[in-house]
């Protein structure tokens, strides 16, 4: 008798171990999916903006010529007067100091400009920063996805909106990223959890603590009625 208890707490948990398994593929796959069509979705708005710069060059290119034709260098001095201050407008690059955290936030921040997102970012990085440059991007990268899908929960544009500011405080880098939001929202003992398509979806909270508590950095998390922000510090 007790050789067959013994076994079959043995087929349990195999079973049991079996099944975790498989579930923790499951979520692997399905965050693989979600960060693979994220990503091609960063990709095609870039494309989109490459062949919409390449059309307009062509067009000022003929524009500047024409006037070269008429002699009338007076308008192309306007033209390109003019052309300089669209450019300023339409530049949404960001220059923060870091290369990966210019790549990151540009990418970021043309989706949510395609999604009628309002943006308001500063970002000025130091160079003697302690933190590798892959988790640098794995924070920030996160925090933005994170705010994105937030304010697509809310159905008029004009209520969504996303704040992020990135300078050097005393000695720490400080992080903040604040916005709209009307996705339901809990807190419990392990932290904020949101739910996506009635699953609790925390993966990118989970690996910005991750990554932060791998420099002894610290992340505090808000939320009130239609607003979510999340700060983070981590020593220089």
């Amino acid at each position: 008798m007790e050789t067959v208890l013994i076994i079959g707490l043995i087929l349990i948990v195999i079973f049991i171990i079996y099944f975790l398994q498989r579930r923790f593929q499951r979520n692997l796959v399905q965050t693989q999916a979600d960060l693979l069509k994220e990503h091609t979705e960063e990709v095609e708005n870039i494309y989109r903006q490459m062949r919409g710069w390449r059309h307009d060059y062509k067009n000022h290119i003929q524009s500047m010529k024409a006037y070269l034709e008429l002699d009338r260098i007076d308008l192309l001095e306007k033209y390109l007067s003019d052309l300089d201050e669209d450019l300023v407008a339409v530049d949404i690059s960001i220059r923060s100091g870091n290369v990966m955290a210019d790549a990151i936030l540009s990418s970021k921040l043309s989706i949510a400009e395609s999604r009628e997102i309002a943006l308001n970012v500063k970002a000025e990085i130091p160079s003697n920063l302690t933190i590798q440059n892959i988790d640098l991007g794995i924070i920030i990268g996160n925090l933005l996805s994170n705010a994105i899908e937030g304010c697509m929960t809310i159905q008029k544009p004009e209520n969504r909106f996303i704040r992020v500011y990135i300078i050097k405080m005393k000695q720490q880098l400080y992080i903040s990223v604040t916005n709209s939001m009307a996705q339901p929202i809990r807190k419990t003992l392990a932290g904020y959890q949101t739910t996506k398509s009635g699953k609790e979806h925390g993966f990118g909270l989970k690996r910005i603590d991750q990554t932060v508590n791998k420099y002894d950095g610290y992340v505090n998390r808000q939320h009130e009625e239609g607003v979510f922000a999340t700060e983070v510090l981590i020593a220089l």
